[in-house]
């Protein structure tokens, strides 16, 4: 098994897939590809048809999009979704909701762990998106999250998909109280997101096009 992600500093889309992979006990074989320099699109494009990252790549087979990569991986590892019908149905969709929603965000508050920009990327439509992810975070840990300290218990795909959300809390200085407060917490905690960040913070690598505020 491969995978084939971007710049750690950057890439949300490529942690999702990558911790998915790792909460699912996987071994691969990890391929940087760091976006936006001469030769990486072509670089992407022998592994993935898309010409994006991630691409998950098993026995041949290539699967792109972190939403299918992680729902590959749960059919292998079925701990990745929870096992409760109700929860399981939640777990898709508060990860798709992800998946598609919180343009401003993105666009706001883009994904930068080497960076301290606190206090910057608020708007209105920024503070709402903030406000439904908090939401979602306290609503599944309220109703689902009593075995463990994830929003659903143990680490599903859920997790993986706001994995990102986690460290642009970090960068921006987003602080949710209680239980969204304590699940930050436990994200940024996290052995593979502190792998995950280790590793960015040692890149070298620079996106002008990411770094919004300097």
């Amino acid at each position: 098994m491969k995978l084939i992600i971007g710049n750690k500093n950057y890439s949300s889309w490529s942690l999702r897939a990558w911790i998915a992979a790792r909460a699912g006990g996987f071994t691969f074989e990890e391929i940087r590809i760091p976006l936006f320099i001469p030769g990486s699109r072509e670089r992407i494009l022998s592994h993935s048809p898309s010409g994006k990252v991630p691409c998950l790549i098993d026995h041949g087979l290539a699967v792109w999009d972190s939403l299918a990569i992680g729902e590959y991986l749960a059919e292998k590892a079925p701990q990745l979704l929870p096992a409760d019908v109700a929860a399981r149905a939640t777990a898709r969709a508060v990860t798709a909701e992800m998946h598609s929603g919180f343009q401003n965000l993105r666009s706001r508050m883009t994904m930068n762990i080497r960076k301290d920009y606190t206090g910057h990327g608020h708007t209105p439509e920024v503070d709402a998106d903030i406000a439904r992810v908090v939401a979602i975070w306290n609503d599944c840990r309220k109703r689902f999250g009593g075995t463990g300290p994830h929003l659903f218990g143990s680490f599903t795909l859920a997790d993986a998909a706001f994995a990102p959300v986690c460290f642009r809390f970090k960068t921006y200085g987003v602080k949710p109280d209680g239980a969204a407060g304590e699940y930050l917490a436990t994200m940024l905690a996290n052995p593979w997101m502190k792998e995950w960040e280790a590793a960015a913070l040692a890149e070298t690598e620079s996106i002008p096009a990411e770094d919004l505020y300097g």
